[in-house]
């Protein structure tokens, strides 16, 4: 009997029963928040606030977690990441220019706290000062690509600017820590290099691997096992999760991997947010350092909008680009580390790092998925920053035919395109995001453009465009994004007739509140079609 109760005894504490209670609780304020309309990740953050408060600290099973819930993040970039989108100047530029413009000028700040006698930055040199201010030059990953899945905008054109500017920054922070590490990346990360040509090996692969489980499971062996290669040649494990995404880019099923493990990145992410407000125990030093950090944000949002202004995107793109990108990342956590290591910053400026964090993505998060109602609001103030000169992409749209336009041509737009193009021949525009979706409709014959339908600034660049139109078409992948997009063509006074797709019947009612005349939902609407069709083919 002993033996048994021994067994039992040792089975339970093997497993840290805090771990599933955390969970909850993360479940119960992401909940909350969802029903007052915010993201849920505000209330995993604050979930970890609560218990921080009440003494819990991060356990091993939440590390675990978090780290990888960032891995398969970012290999889920690598899948959608195309390379020649990083050399495009509104990306590296805007990049390069606001971090070193951010480090230098926080540097300045801390230093000038530092003479004032605040309390922490009291006996900061330059040397520290510079690590303040490039450790919060950086905007997170994890948050912005959150926030731009909740949106449905991961494929908009803001979306993708704002990925590129954060993978820039990702290289940075790499370079940093291996050069702050005093450690070289080992001779055979040469080796690399032949990850090149053994992309087609691992793209046959992936032929083979079906639609199920062995899809999922493949795509975790990479993630991890180009995390872990990575690593063993002395560089960032993320990227290497990042790097063989990219190598599946171009493959037809990277999407439906990229999908197939949405769920699983989504459930691991929550790890880290909680991890996040469980850093470390704030003082009253530590939260006045952060507030007074967190008082520099405005510029640093302001300064991206600036130079994305500059580099010719349109008003809408630079402040929504801007919205995405308006928070500290989490890469400061490990730049306090680095500096607390080697005694040029206290041990107290992890909690502040920790703090200036958390709060920032707490305020950034409404303000980021509100970003189109304030646009609206102010439109006329942030046009006046828009430069006249367009890039090739913001171009105006010669659309005077038009009476008909599909926003969205996937599968479903496809068909809708082919459908109103035999009643409105030569009178039907499609509108997508994917540059290879784009190709292969324009080699079919198709009238198709690259925009973005949650856009307001596309009817602007076809004047009269919202008036002439008879049918707006909606076959977005996501439901925020038809009604962002049935909401635009409301404010410019579309009369025309509204159609769009929905997966859920809760969906239906909502996209009839924001003026959609018809919906055609997905799923139930299937097993209606096979079946009508049958019927054409056998008969009653």
């Amino acid at each position: 009997m002993d033996f048994q109760e021994n067994q039992v005894e040792s089975l339970l504490l093997s497993i840290n029963t805090q771990d599933p209670f955390w969970i909850a609780i993360a479940f119960v304020c992401g909940l909350a928040v969802k029903l007052l309309g915010l993201p849920p990740l505000i209330g995993f953050l604050i979930a970890g606030f609560l218990l921080h408060a009440v003494g819990a600290e991060s356990g091993e099973f939440l590390r675990e977690t978090a780290d990888l819930g960032v891995t398969l993040l970012l290999f889920t970039i690598g899948l959608k990441l195309r390379l020649k989108s990083l050399a495009r100047g509104e990306v590296w530029g805007v990049a390069s220019i606001h971090m070193i413009v951010v480090t230098g000028l926080l540097a300045l700040f801390a230093l000038l706290l530092a003479r004032l006698q605040l309390p922490l930055f009291n006996g900061i040199d330059l040397a520290a000062a510079l690590m303040i201010g490039f450790a919060l030059s950086f905007s997170s990953t994890v948050f912005a690509v959150k926030v731009l899945e909740t949106l449905g905008a991961s494929a908009s054109r803001h979306g993708r600017i704002s990925i590129g500017v954060l993978i820039i920054q990702d290289i940075a922070a790499v370079a940093f820590i291996a050069i702050s590490a005093g450690k070289l990346p080992s001779v055979w990360a040469l080796a690399l290099l032949l990850l090149i040509p053994l992309r087609h090996l691992l793209q046959r692969l992936l032929d083979y691997t079906g639609h199920g489980e062995l899809l999922v499971l493949y795509g975790i062996v990479l993630a991890l096992g180009g995390a872990d290669l990575f690593e063993m040649v002395g560089m960032k494990a993320d990227l290497g999760a990042l790097v063989f995404g990219m190598l599946l880019t171009r493959h037809p099923k990277s999407d439906e991997l990229a999908k197939a493990l949405m769920g699983f990145k989504d459930i691991f992410l929550v790890g880290f947010f909680l991890s996040v407000g469980m850093t470390a125990m704030p003082g009253w030093m530590e939260l006045v350092a952060a507030l007074v950090l967190l008082a520099f944000l405005p510029f640093k949002v302001a300064l991206y909008f600036g130079l994305f202004s500059l580099f010719k995107l349109r008003a809408r793109a630079a402040w929504q680009s801007s919205l995405n990108l308006a928070n500290y990342s989490e890469f400061g956590l490990i730049v306090g580390t680095i500096a607390a290591a080697s005694g040029l910053l206290p041990r107290e400026w992890l909690a502040v790092f920790a703090i200036a964090l958390a709060i920032s993505f707490t305020l950034s998060a409404p303000l980021a998925t509100s970003g189109d109602t304030m646009y609206a609001r102010w439109r006329e103030r942030i046009k006046i920053f828009e430069r006249k000169n367009r890039l090739t992409d913001d171009a105006d749209l010669d659309a005077e035919a038009v009476e008909v336009v599909v926003i969205g041509m996937g599968r479903l737009g496809s068909a809708a395109y082919d459908a109103f193009a035999e009643t409105f021949p030569g009178r039907v525009l499609g509108v997508d995001l994917d540059e290879q979706n784009i190709r292969r409709h324009q080699a079919a014959g198709r009238f198709i453009v690259m925009a973005d339908g949650t856009n307001p600034d596309l009817w602007s660049r076809a004047s009269g465009l919202p008036q002439r139109l008879k049918w707006a078409v909606l076959c977005l992948p996501n439901h925020r994004a038809n009604i962002a997009a049935a909401t635009r063509l409301i404010e410019y006074d579309a009369k025309c007739r509204i159609a769009a797709t929905s997966k859920f019947s809760d969906e239906v009612e909502a996209l009839q509140r924001h003026g959609v005349e018809f919906v055609f939902n997905i799923y139930a609407e299937a097993g209606a079609g096979f079946a009508n069709d049958l019927r054409r083919r056998f008969g009653p």
